[in-house]
């Protein structure tokens, strides 16, 4: 009996034991799922000031990290071939290294040039022709050497960026293309820069800012260009140009800064801009015809010019020009046509439509006696102008000038000169100036004001037809 009293009490013992064991067990299973793990795994958190120790969790190792310069196919990365964008370096290189990279590319190609970076690049030529479509996206800030002194002694002072035979190119983007042209500017054989207003002699040559050169199918947008040392845009022998909705921007003093310059180059569109620089807004020379420029806003400068032409006794032919829908304000001039004496060849076609004008000094203009000293001497032969329009010409004009001005050559009259629904008033004071006429030919479709009566009415008698060069 007392065997079996003790062998009981050794079962209850057992068992309860086992109980107690099984509950703990239990229980620290359940602390678990509630992820309650005193070393959390967290993928995110910074890792520790110090290893942590041995019974700390594993996370698995970072991914590879991705290139962050070409993540899209198609696209050139500057940074990808060295360039370092601090405004100093000199990361001509790694942009010739994307450019010739890209334009080996049979698919179409974006050359990208990155926000919040400022690259410096010295003068360069980019060549073609590309294997297909190619855009340079200029979304950061490009930047020349600081002025004629940082320029390389053996680079050209006439050129910065130039594309050369390029076809289906696109320059684009949100950024800005800074010529720093204050130093140029200063030189004193630069107009204006000289003592007391006159210009030294010496060697004065200045870069172009951006130059296409034998290209076609061309577009240019949403770029700011400003501060060229010399003209911001120089198209020659192009075909196809479209520029649209960009900025150009220099000092009003700033010398021969024209915002774009175009050089027998034809089928040309300029919209939607905004132009104020120290001379021309849109200048038109030989050899251009189908030229569409709308809705442009000029000034300061000298306005919208076709010439000047016929330099050097050379020939010169323009047709086919149209400027409507514009603004031109605060500027030295309106829309104008100049030539030298001695030139040749033919200006013909032209259409100036519902232009306003602000305080502008010589809203219509057409200048054949054009010179640049006091010296030029007279020459009887002259581009011959014909067949010019004025049609919706307002606003007001500074009263130093006349508000219209046909001064044509003696030898070779302009023709076929016609004006209607212009409107000029004195921008200051209620006197209103004359228009000044010689030698032109011309007709009135309505009354202007102020009233025109210096055009010769019909055709000259002097002038035979076999004397004309009509390009």
């Amino acid at each position: 009996m007392k065997k079996l009293s003790k062998l009981s009490l050794v079962c209850v013992i057992f068992f309860g034991f086992l109980l107690l064991s099984t509950q703990a067990r239990w229980h620290n299973h359940t602390k678990h799922s509630k992820h309650n793990h005193p070393h959390k795994i967290s993928y995110i958190s910074q890792p520790p000031s110090s290893s942590p120790g041995p019974a700390a969790s594993y996370s698995p190792p970072p991914e590879e990290p991705k290139n962050p310069y070409n993540s899209t196919p198609g696209v050139f990365d500057v940074r990808l071939y060295g360039a370092v964008g601090d405004g100093q370096t000199d990361d001509t290189q790694a942009f010739k290294m994307a450019w010739d990279t890209a334009c080996q590319s049979e698919s179409p190609a974006k050359i990208l040039v990155p926000n919040h970076f400022t690259f410096m690049i010295q003068s360069t030529i980019f060549t073609g022709p590309c294997l297909s479509g190619l855009v340079l996206q200029v979304d950061g800030v490009i930047v020349p050497p600081d002025g004629p002194e940082s320029w390389p002694k053996n680079n050209s002072r006439r050129q910065w960026l130039v594309f050369y035979r390029i076809n289906k190119m696109s320059l684009q983007g949100s950024g800005v293309i800074d010529g720093r042209g204050d130093k140029w500017w200063q030189l004193p054989c630069k107009p204006h820069m000289g003592i007391n207003g006159t210009t030294l002699p010496g060697p004065c040559d200045s870069p172009v800012a951006i130059r296409f050169f034998m290209s076609s199918n061309l577009t240019v947008q949403g770029l700011r260009i400003k501060n060229s040392p010399q003209f911001h845009f120089r198209f020659d022998g192009c075909i196809n140009v479209n520029v649209d909705s960009i900025s150009i921007s220099a000092p009003a003093r700033s010398p021969n800064t024209d915002g774009i310059h175009i050089e027998n180059t034809n089928d040309v569109k300029i919209y939607n801009s905004v132009i104020s620089n120290g001379d021309d807004c849109v200048s038109i020379g030989s050899g251009c015809y189908d030229v569409d420029i709308r809705n442009i806003t000029c000034g300061p400068g000298h306005g919208i010019s076709i010439g000047s032409l016929g330099n050097h006794n050379s020939r010169a032919c323009v047709k086919n020009i149209t400027v409507r829908d514009s603004i031109i304000r605060v500027s030295d001039n309106g829309v104008r046509i100049k030539t030298w004496q001695g030139g040749s060849g033919a200006v013909s076609g032209v259409t100036f439509s519902n232009i306003h004008m602000d305080n502008v000094r010589n809203p219509i203009m057409i200048d054949q006696f054009y010179c640049l000293t006091k010296q030029c001497s007279n020459q009887t032969a002259a581009v011959y102008v014909s067949n010019i329009l004025y049609s919706g010409i307002k606003g007001t004009y500074d009263v130093r000038n006349a508000p219209m001005h046909f001064g044509c050559s003696d030898s070779m009259p302009c023709t076929n000169l016609t004006l209607s629904d212009v409107e000029l008033l004195p921008a200051v004071g209620d006197m209103m100036s004359d228009p000044y006429c010689w030698n032109a030919y011309g007709q009135l479709q309505t009354l202007t004001i102020p009233p025109v009566s210096c055009l010769l009415e019909g055709a000259p008698r002097t002038l035979l037809s076999d004397e004309i060069d009509r390009c």
